[in-house]
């Protein structure tokens, strides 16, 4: 017990150090609005693909749905805060973002789930052109224009606590007993079920957990940009955190942190060089996957228990 709050502690400490160091960053001015910029794409990248991680690389689900969950979550805070244009109103947005894309995912997952692999990547992302399809020809939504001068009430500080908070939600829930059950399903649905366990109940608490932080991400990212249009939710989104995923490390939290921010600098990198930057961005991506296929950390996850139960063993032996 002593052992886990050390480590928790340890954590809490590494979250507070980052936010101060941003924090200092933007007082003293190495920060500029263009880094900040950059640094908020990439925490809401994180939140993206830590719930996308859950479903693909620990319950063993290939999803290419995520954008539809996004895009429920975004427009749900564009609508919400265009009425109410307060801190209250923008978590109550996100909040009924995160209640439909619940829903959607239970509607979209309860059929699909017993489906697998690229059967059950086809559904989901028919799923998700359904989602977009529908927002594309409500009136409440503003159709295919979009909508434009959405309440800037997400900032850095908002992003980098969510990041915090959701990650850790999600970490805890794979190291439970319900994340012990998912991956037990993801190893061998049948061994998991003869021993008791439900692989269709724990798969699509799984797909619900993570549709729900890919709600949060999207309602971040409508309040941060201001402005959002169904064209920004369609399948190339998807495949963006999927590739962050993929990169990282299937089934690596840690991994997941390590591609977004290696991402988030090649791609501030390359902001001067146009359109040779998807060039040079995609060749990059080519070379990583050549030479490291299981992704930058593979399964590896940084654990500070586990470091120090190594040096008691190597110190004892």
């Amino acid at each position: 017990m002593l052992k886990n709050l050390r480590s928790k502690l340890i954590w809490l400490a590494i979250m507070v150090s980052g936010f101060v160091l941003i924090n200092v960053g933007e007082l003293t001015g190495v920060i500029n609005a263009f880094i900040e910029n950059a640094l908020v794409t990439v925490g809401i990248n994180i939140i993206l693909a830590v719930g996308l991680n859950l479903i693909i690389g620990f319950s063993g689900q290939f999803s290419l749905g995520h954008a539809g969950f996004m895009a429920i979550g975004a427009y749900a805070t564009a609508i919400v805060t265009q009425n109410m244009a307060t801190p209250l109103g923008f978590y109550l947005a996100m909040a009924l973002g995160m209640v439909i894309a619940i829903v959607a995912a239970l509607i979209v997952g309860i059929p699909t789930l017993r489906l697998r692999g690229d059967y059950l990547a086809i559904a989901t992302m028919g799923a998700a052109e359904i989602i977009r399809v529908v927002i594309n020809n409500l009136k409440i939504t503003n159709g295919p224009a979009g909508m434009f001068n959405i309440p800037p009430l997400a900032s850095w500080p908002t992003v980098y606590v969510l990041m915090c908070v959701t990650t850790v939600v999600i970490v805890n829930f794979i190291h439970s007993r319900a994340g012990r059950a998912v991956m037990a399903i993801r190893d061998d649905d049948i061994a998991a079920e003869s021993i008791g366990i439900n692989p269709t109940k724990w798969k699509l608490a799984a797909f619900v957990l993570g549709a729900a932080t890919a709600a949060i991400g999207g309602s971040l990212h409508a309040s941060y940009l201001q402005t959002i249009a169904p064209g920004d939710f369609g399948i190339m989104n998807s495949i963006s955190l999927l590739i962050i995923v993929v990169l990282g490390g299937v089934g690596s939290m840690t991994g997941t942190f390590v591609a977004a921010i290696v991402l988030g600098i090649i791609d501030t990198a390359l902001q001067n060089f146009g359109t040779l930057r998807m060039v040079i961005y995609a060749l990059a991506l080519i070379l990583l996957m050549v030479f490291k296929p299981s992704g930058l950390l593979g399964h590896y996850e940084l654990s500070f228990g586990r470091k120090r139960r190594a040096r008691k063993e190597a110190a004892s032996s």
